[in-house]
């Protein structure tokens, strides 16, 4: 997996973090891609855009539903989000594109400590949870 991360050092201590999460015995594999049956989950690029503002490509294959490739994203977004140190995200946009058998999905979250305004507001926490009852990884 690649990461972006921009900021303090507290991007430097989720870098660390994010390396840890996905290791070959859950699914993991050397180039950092995560295989959950048919579906391999390509990995995440994270970016802090400005603030509270962050941007997420992810990137998977093994399946036809674009919304698996948006769920993805929406997993990383959750994570990011507790790493840190929040325990709410907000889905402000998600692309997504087909090409060579390969989904991305280009996707931008804002995260905070409160409930953000607005009506797609995630709690991290409960995302985090859900995604790893699906089994999609987090980051």
């Amino acid at each position: 997996m690649t990461y972006r991360l921009m900021g303090t050092g507290a991007a430097l201590a989720a870098t660390a973090l994010l390396g840890a999460c996905v290791s070959p015995t859950d699914g993991g594999s050397a180039n950092g891609s995560v295989t959950q049956g048919e579906k391999v989950y390509r990995g995440v690029e994270t970016r802090l855009l400005d603030g509270d503002l962050v941007n997420f490509d992810v990137s998977m294959s093994g399946t036809e539903n674009k919304n698996d490739v948006a769920d993805y994203a929406q997993c990383a977004a959750a994570q990011y989000a507790l790493i840190r140190g929040f325990g709410f995200a907000r889905h402000v946009r998600t692309n997504v594109a087909y090409e060579g058998g390969i989904w991305r999905a280009d996707a931008v979250y804002t995260i905070s400590s409160a409930l953000p305004e607005g009506l797609r507001t995630i709690d991290a926490e409960v995302e985090v949870a859900r995604c790893r009852d699906n089994k999609i990884p987090t980051v």
